[in-house]
């Protein structure tokens, strides 16, 4: 029996990476798991025959989470098949990397739309089933990137923060209704693509970690299972950073 027997994940951008280890992880833990991708049905698939494989429980659905309609349509899905969202991961973002000066207009709405349009979203569409439900736990991915500042991701960086600042504020506003909301930031991180949405640049993610190595995303997803399950009961509001020791608190 795992710790999270009888509740239902949602996780965003989880067809690969990151989200796709935060996925595995709370159906190791024994969350039914909403697996969603914006447009890869196979890789989500693939997640969802994973959890399967493993005999956990999960389903897919598509939505991209900028989308307002689309995010609340995927929530009344999950409520009328599964009965209601306990836990919601807000981890959809962009990863790109581009010259403050050369960001234009349509590229910086874009990694808005995703990382901060996207988790209002899904928090405005779940949030009335954690009330019904008597509770329940919104967790974001942020990056160091947001805490430390780094060249080139100005967009990134500030969609992030905005995130954080979103959570915090959550964590006030619906602490009567047992619902905890908070923050991950990682570092470096040895993903598929070579470094998370948050990680530095350059030397210092090759040699700059006090920890020496990078971090992986079964560490992420370890301390995203910490704050959904009941071992996070008390924790609220923070932003739990994942770094080897390059950003410290």
């Amino acid at each position: 029996m795992g710790s999270l027997d009888g509740k239902v994940a949602l996780v965003t951008g989880a067809g690969r990476n990151i989200g796709r280890a935060i996925a595995l992880r709370l159906a190791q833990d024994g969350a039914t798991v909403v697996v969603n991708g914006r447009t890869d049905r196979a890789a989500v698939e693939a997640v969802v025959a994973e959890i399967a494989a493993m005999g956990g429980k999960a389903v897919g659905h598509l939505a991209d989470v900028s989308d307002r309609d689309a995010v609340a349509e995927m929530a009344e899905v999950v409520a009328a098949g599964l009965g209601g969202i306990d836990i919601a991961v807000s981890n959809a973002g962009l990863r790109r990397q581009t010259p403050f000066l050369d960001i234009r207009p349509e590229e910086w709405r874009d990694i808005m739309s995703v990382a901060l349009d996207g988790a209002f979203n899904l928090a405005q569409a779940v949030v009335p089933q954690m009330i019904r439900r008597g509770g329940g736990a919104l967790i974001g991915l942020s990056g160091i990137s947001t805490h430390v500042g780094t060249p080139n991701r100005a967009h990134v960086s500030a969609s992030k923060a905005g995130l954080e600042g979103l959570i915090r504020a959550l964590a006030v506003e619906l602490a009567p209704h047992g619902i905890r909301c908070n923050c991950v930031a990682p570092g470096t991180i040895d993903t598929m693509r070579g470094a998370s949405a948050g990680a530095l640049p350059g030397t210092l993610a090759e040699s700059g970690i006090p920890l020496g190595r990078k971090g992986s995303v079964e560490e992420v997803a370890a301390v995203v299972r910490m704050l959904a399950g009941p071992e996070g009961g008390f924790v609220t509001g923070q932003t739990i950073h994942v770094n080897g020791g390059v950003f410290l608190t």
